[in-house]
């Protein structure tokens, strides 16, 4: 028995490694964002910082690890064979549920998670326990604490609502004064905006760092703790910090022309960082340390029954080992750096706060359109009663240096004094929070904050507001999805281990393991497509030669995937396979995925390609091409899923033979076109034109066939709207496919000519 135990707790160490992992690769965008999008340091300096406040704030979470053994439920109402399930359950559903999220990109609230996950294990442990006793479901009150899950809802919907507009009243008055041109503003009021931000960002460290950590009650005079003391003498703190950090300030800027708001960045993002390490570490290791803790307990009792052995020892005050919380800080600190995962989840937060254009993540949602259009309305009626001089001097102060953001993927996507007030409000708000004991969360308000910010920024203007606000929406229905989530498969998981047994815990640990390498493989999928439109992706840094062999390989990857879109169709149609015809739909949809982002990426990069305006006008013609080309087989294949998908009749023998031949001759033609592209071979274009006017003259062909056997009756309506709605959406596709040709010959052209130039 002791074994089975011993084996537990080794599976929820291991869990707690995993679940360091995956945490703090969605919990990095709390602290990362704004530095790494406003581009305010190098990588590796802003990793130094990130890593110095983890490590630091690793060692003060040793008071926070009491949510995890008596915060939910009451552990006085339950014998140790049921924590340790309780505590199984949640480690195995908090590393699918996190790991998922990361997959995805989505940031999500490990606290939450942490918190749904315990309580809906403890519910569902409580349940079986008061139905073998014979009890009711009302004695349910007596084993969970209900307010704390009560009091974390309401934390959710104030974090979301106060943090947001915080943020965006904070950041409209910063932009009045300093504008976007802020730094002339900033040689004269830069030193007291970073004394103010510093003070304010040492008050957090100061009530969020030093409250319920270790170090709180450290005697430091008189008997006094170190916490009591904080809190006694916090306003001489503040004053006198900001008295000293505006003429440190000011001396080194003279001095040494300090960048004031890089630095206080860099100060911000040590303290969020120290503040997560300091908060969040319970999420991953507070499980399965009460779990240690326990099965430590019952060892020392003699290893008793332990369906018999109460967990009332869980109630009291147990303190940390500092070399477990150095030992895990050491390990989020490596995730933090070397996790892809946890770029992924940044880059989302930071395209919905960007403040140029470019490829949206997220498509525009009902929701978001009436929210816009009604705030238009609004804008518009508040614009008329203004006087139009005073409407004409605030829309300078908000008026951006457009070209500092649309400069590709080496161009900060917000500058340093949003990211400086986004630190500084998210602070201050979870310094508060935390002051007066509200259950905030990091990443909500983190989050929200930079939402508020981009809004008064005017980031969310009309060409891209519908789309950042349904991202928004969509991040916090992931929020409540977390909770809803976490609290059902918890509750699950926890039930089957208690009526099945031990066995169960096994399956579980396969089935979370299975669950983990599928949503890796499927993020490294997704990665690879990136990368591969990355390197299609112009950019300022490319020469003629590269800005070529990027186009060439552009049109060779468009028409390679079109001639197996339409082969593949065809002949899964014929043979009526409609599991190779839904892959058709896939491919098919990642080459309009791909036409679209190459479009509406087309305004950055044609301002990249140094040659003449001729040479911007013939790649704008290739992906233009390209994106009707992919239209034309969008309207080729959906029919033909549709008719197979119904199953309708098949087509007669006479058709099958006809569209054979036709997807011959297409496959030729596409395998020409390429070996055409690849080997720049433009004078061979007319032998292209040639072979497609001959399949044109085979179309017609097919057509005339086509309206003899609907004479003679061969068949009925809905074969023949499909026969010709497959001719007529070749003809059309062969038409983009010629032209898209001749736009990259155009292209390669008038681009070669700088090459020869004296």
């Amino acid at each position: 028995m002791e074994n089975i135990y011993l084996i537990i707790v080794v599976i929820l160490f291991t869990l707690a490694i995993s679940d360091l992992f995956v945490g703090v690769s969605n919990d990095a965008v709390n602290f990362l964002n704004s530095a790494f999008g406003s581009k305010a340091a190098p990588k590796w300096l802003i990793f130094l910082m990130a890593g110095m406040g983890v490590l630091i704030g690793a060692t003060f979470s040793s008071g926070m690890m009491e949510v995890a053994r008596k915060g939910i439920f009451h552990p006085d109402m339950f014998v140790f064979s049921e924590i340790m399930v309780i505590f199984l359950a949640v480690m195995i559903t908090d590393v699918i549920l996190l790991d998922t999220f990361n997959t995805f990109g989505m940031p999500t609230s490990t606290t939450v998670s942490i918190v749904f996950e315990l309580l809906g294990s403890a519910v569902a442990v409580s349940l079986v326990k008061i139905s073998n006793l014979g009890g009711s479901w009302s004695e349910l009150s007596q084993y969970i604490n209900s307010e704390k899950a009560l009091a974390i809802i309401t934390g959710i919907l104030l974090s979301v609502l106060i943090a947001f507009t915080v943020g965006a009243l904070v950041q409209y008055i910063t932009r009045m004064i300093f504008t976007f041109n802020y730094r002339n503003n900033m040689k004269f009021f830069g030193a007291l905006y970073g004394g103010l931000s510093i003070t304010a960002i040492t008050y957090f460290i100061l009530i969020k760092g030093i409250s319920g950590s270790a170090f709180a009650e450290i005697e430091i005079s008189h008997g006094e703790a170190l916490g009591e003391w904080v809190s006694n003498n916090t306003g001489k703190l503040l004053i006198f910090s900001f008295i000293f950090w505006s003429i440190f300030l000011q001396l080194l800027k003279w001095l040494f022309n300090l960048k004031i708001l890089q630095l206080i960045v860099l100060v911000g993002t040590f303290a969020l960082a120290m503040a997560f390490a300091g908060n969040d570490l319970v999420n991953f290791i507070g499980v399965p340390l009460a779990g240690f803790s326990s099965f430590k307990t019952w060892m020392a009792a003699g290893a008793p029954s332990p369906e018999g052995f109460s967990m009332a020892v869980l109630a009291g005050k147990v303190s940390t080992p500092t070399y477990m919380l150095v030992i895990a800080g050491l390990i989020m600190v490596t995730t933090l750096i070397f996790s892809k995962k946890a770029q992924s989840v940044i880059n989302t937060s930071v395209d919905l706060a960007r403040q140029g254009e470019g490829a949206e993540r997220f498509n525009s949602s009902m929701i978001a359109r009436v929210l816009v259009r009604s705030f238009s309305r609004f804008h518009n009626s508040v614009k008329n009663v203004i006087p139009p001089t005073l409407v004409e001097k605030v829309h300078a102060r908000f008026e951006p240096a457009s070209s500092e953001y649309n400069l590709g993927d080496d161009s900060p996507a917000f500058d340093k004094l949003r990211a400086s007030v986004n630190l500084l409000v998210a602070s201050i708000l979870i310094a508060i929070g935390t002051s007066f004991k509200l259950p905030l969360s990091t990443t909500y308000v983190t989050f929200m904050v930079a939402m508020g910010t981009s809004l008064s920024d005017k980031a969310w203007g009309r060409e891209s507001a519908v789309y950042r606000i349904s991202g928004v929406f969509a991040v916090i229905g992931g929020w409540f999805l977390t909770a809803i989530t976490a609290f059902s498969i918890a509750g699950i998981v926890a039930w089957i281990i208690s009526v099945g047994g031990m066995v169960m815990i096994f399956v579980f640990i396969a089935l979370a393991v299975f669950i983990v390498i599928r949503t890796q493989i499927v993020f490294k999928k997704r990665s690879t497509n990136e990368l591969f439109e990355d390197d299609e992706t112009i950019t300022e840094m490319d020469g003629t030669e590269k800005v070529m062999e990027k186009c060439r390989r552009l049109v060779a990857r468009s028409v390679l995937m079109a001639n197996k879109i339409y082969s593949q169709s065809i002949e899964s149609f014929l043979d009526e396979k409609r599991s190779d015809l839904k892959e058709s739909l896939t491919l098919k949809e990642n080459l309009n995925k791909k036409s679209k982002k190459q479009k509406n990426r087309v305004l950055n990069t044609i301002s990249k390609i140094e040659e003449d305006v001729d040479s911007g006008h013939f790649y704008v013609q290739v992906v233009d091409y390209q994106r009707e080309l992919a239209h034309s087989l969008n309207f080729l294949v959906e029919p033909l899923y549709e008719h197979v998908n119904n199953n309708h009749k098949p087509f007669v023998p006479s058709q099958v033979d006809e569209l054979q031949q036709l997807k011959n001759s297409i496959n030729n033609f596409y395998d020409f076109a390429v070996q055409l592209i690849k080997e720049n071979k433009f004078a061979s274009i007319n032998d292209l034109i040639k072979q497609r006017d001959d399949i044109l003259v085979r179309l017609e062909l097919m057509e005339i066939s086509q309206i003899k056997r609907i004479k003679a009756g061969e068949i009925n309506t809905r074969n023949s709207v499909l026969f010709f709605n497959i001719i007529s959406e070749t003809k059309n596709m062969l038409l983009h496919a010629i032209n898209l040709i001749k736009a990259h010959r155009d292209f390669i052209t008038v681009t070669r000519k700088k090459l020869v130039k004296p």
